[in-house]
């Protein structure tokens, strides 16, 4: 087994029905810092949902606010940064990372003080990720997940990464479908990061479930000049 292993991303997600939403992070051949975010739903309250971009921040919005159902957990700002650290998460702790920062405090102590999604039996795990864009180029990520089927208690995971050429994590919130939904399991699994935005684009939205999935973001940031590449894609339209 070699456990050095980079896989294409497509092939670890395609004929999976549900893995939910998810984080990739890591740096492309050519040396760019890479981050990538994806939302997958069941319901038509998950489903009813678009990424938009503002000021450089990514938001989750109702696609048809008259049919929003409960905003609590759908509803949040994705990507924002705060100088040189891009934040990524799947809620609102996106916020509290921020808020955090803000003070002078880090991503581990900011995510001390939150934990998995009230939503039982299924009990959501929170992912992060924070990108620190500066040399060298690191990246942290976590997941907060329940300790049982009771939701009891919180189980708190943090993965601290000096970037490779080539070499992305993935974490996502679910092993696949289920009822209740498995919560995902292990370490965030490396893949592959190729030069290309839209090379990477195509394949994490072409294995995407058809059915269950509904947008994808992702950013491309040249750490030499600081330029950035995004691509956004939402099947609301």
């Amino acid at each position: 087994m070699n456990v050095y292993q980079t896989n294409d991303i497509g092939e670890l997600i395609r004929d999976n029905p549900y893995v939910g939403r998810g984080i990739v992070v890591g740096k492309s051949k050519n040396g760019k810092a890479v981050a990538a975010y994806f939302i997958m739903g069941r319901s038509a309250n998950s489903r009813n949902r678009i990424f938009t971009e503002k000021n450089g921040e990514v938001f989750t919005e109702p696609f048809d606010a008259s049919k929003v159902e409960d905003p609590s957990l759908i509803i949040y700002a994705a990507i924002r940064r705060f100088e040189e650290k891009l934040i990524v998460t799947n809620g609102n702790q996106t916020d509290t990372i921020y808020d955090f920062l803000k003070e002078g405090k880090c991503f581990t102590s900011a995510l001390k003080t939150r934990e998995f999604e009230p939503d039982g039996p299924n009990f959501t795990p929170r992912i992060s990720a924070m990108l620190s864009l500066k040399d060298p180029f690191t990246y942290k990520m976590s997941i907060l997940k329940s300790a049982d089927e009771k939701g009891s208690a919180c189980n708190r995971f943090t993965f601290d990464y000096e970037a490779i050429d080539g070499v992305g994590h993935f974490l996502h919130t679910y092993v696949t479908d289920g009822n209740p939904i498995p919560t995902f399991q292990g370490e965030p699994e490396r893949v592959l990061i190729p030069d290309s935005i839209d090379d990477f684009t195509e394949t994490l939205w072409n294995a995407l479930n058809e059915q269950n999935k509904i947008s994808l973001y992702v950013r491309y940031i040249d750490l030499a000049t600081g330029k950035e590449e995004n691509r956004l894609i939402n099947k609301n339209k």
